[in-house]
């Protein structure tokens, strides 16, 4: 239960309402982190945009790399709210019920080649509270599994995006 009234659709602005619309017509409820951020016009669009440009939409990496970037930070985080919620957008991206299990047993546990396991465990260190502490021989490693700069980036910023809203759920109790 959430530490705060979540709106309504009906509370929504219109335009957060328009984008509730389908999801309400396919799902029939709205999670409590799309009403968490419907507060908000501003905080809802700029969360939508980070998640249109770093999830939806191909990019440098793949979804399935994304998913356990996702699954990982936030069991790593403690957000059950987003582990369970990523569980199920990896199942509907085609992930079987085995690999998602393998990715929520840890790195060491996934059969993956290293230069992903070594990707997988940069977002992680990249995803703790002293990530001041990464150096560019941490940033080298992955260049010389023939990452790019715009994959690394990429998986920062997924990283970050996670490290977000794992907070926001954590801090208002969703879930």
């Amino acid at each position: 239960m959430a530490y705060i009234k979540l709106p309504t659709f009906e509370e929504m602005s219109p335009s957060i309402q328009e984008k509730a619309k389908p999801i309400l017509e396919k799902t029939g409820k709205l999670g409590e982190i799309f009403q968490l951020l419907a507060i908000d016009e501003k905080v809802y669009f700029a969360t939508d945009e980070m998640v249109q440009n770093y999830l939806l939409k191909p990019t440098y990496l793949s979804y399935e790399i994304k998913e356990a970037i996702a699954l990982l930070v936030s069991k790593e985080n403690r957000c059950k709210m987003c582990v369970d919620v990523h569980q199920n957008i990896a199942k509907m991206l085609g992930l079987t019920e085995e690999r998602i299990e393998e990715i929520l047993s840890g790195i060491d546990a996934m059969h993956v080649k290293n230069r992903e396991k070594q990707l997988l465990r940069f977002c992680i260190k990249a995803s703790k509270k002293d990530s001041f502490k990464m150096q560019k021989q941490d940033i080298d490693k992955l260049k010389s599994l023939e990452y790019s700069d715009k994959e690394i980036l990429e998986a920062v910023a997924i990283t970050g995006y996670f490290n977000y809203i794992n907070t926001l759920s954590n801090v208002f109790g969703l879930g």
